[in-house]
């Protein structure tokens, strides 16, 4: 295969990540803008292969299909870092990605690992405590960040702190977002912890299996301020750190995280409130364009 052949390859595979992060993560494809031109690509390339597991259960008409889908990822990421070719644009360049930058093995499985161990819960199979969501956001959302900070070249204790805070938060309010698709989807709450909803009259048992109340409005309410409350925590750390300047942009999305939190305030915490879905986050696209240019102009997060 020619230099020049190749070449073009490696510059299609990257313009498809741009467009499905562009496609499917609107607010994290305005965020990546914000990075510096070096570090753009392979945080796109990244950011695209979240894209692709995260959605992978949610498309397919099957259940298996989409624990196909995730077991193949799970698969593909081996064989990137064995240098094997894989026929896939978001493969194809984070294999570009991982050639030219250290980037660790062990977060892209731990990613792709949590969500296979997701797609394989029974609805029945409810977690714990806010604690195990938190795990599961850190696994899923955190790792992001920190394959973005080490493509970047950014080798800091401090940013990798503050990554995992911003990660757990953004996670948990992802979770809570997705609750009225779960509902009704499969007419569950799987992301409502049992200790959580036991507290807030939402936990049901029948034949010895827990399930969580769709029908208790306040009940609810309340249980996603208790999680929400948990992400705010988090930011607030996350902001309370001393991160090296050039590790902010990768950071951004706390300002999604908190656009999130606030619209969650303004809506009384109640999921199923339409306002939420409205814009970006539950506010006009221009309006968080600006709260985000304001962010990384002044090296904030």
């Amino acid at each position: 295969m020619s230099s020049v052949s190749t070449s073009n390859g490696a510059r299609s595979a990257f313009s498809y990540c741009v467009q499905q992060v562009r496609n499917y993560d609107y607010h994290h494809y305005l965020c990546l803008l914000e990075l510096p031109q070096n570090m753009r690509k392979s945080a796109f390339a990244i950011r695209a292969f979240n894209v692709e597991t995260s959605r992978a259960m949610d498309v397919a008409s099957d259940q298996r299909i989409g624990l196909m889908r995730l077991l193949w990822w799970q698969e593909s990421i081996d064989k990137i870092f064995s240098n094997k070719l894989i026929e896939h644009p978001v493969a194809q360049a984070l294999s570009t990605v991982i050639s030219e930058h250290k980037v660790s093995k062990i977060w892209l499985k731990r990613s792709v690992e949590a969500r296979i161990k997701d797609a394989q819960r029974e609805v029945t199979d409810i977690q714990e405590t806010v604690e195990d969501l938190e795990r599961y956001a850190e696994d899923t959302v955190s790792t992001i960040l920190y394959s973005t900070l080490q493509s970047g070249g950014i080798s800091s204790t401090v940013a990798d702190h503050a990554a995992s805070h911003i990660g757990k938060a953004s996670g948990l309010l992802l979770l809570l977002k997705s609750l009225p698709y779960h509902a009704n989807r499969k007419s569950c709450l799987p992301y409502i912890p049992l200790k959580v909803a036991e507290k807030h009259g939402l936990l049901v048992s029948e034949g010895g299996k827990y399930g969580i109340r769709v029908d208790s409005r306040e009940g609810l309410c309340n249980a996603v301020f208790e999680i929400a409350s948990v992400a705010n925590a988090h930011l607030k750390k996350a902001r309370e750190l001393k991160v090296p300047a050039e590790a902010r942009a990768v950071l951004l999305p706390a300002v999604a995280a908190q656009v999130t939190l606030d619209t969650l305030s303004r809506v009384q915490f109640d999921v199923f409130d339409s306002r939420l879905t409205r814009g970006i986050l539950g506010i006009p696209p221009l309006w968080f364009q600006l709260k985000l240019k304001w962010c990384s102009w002044r090296g904030k997060y």
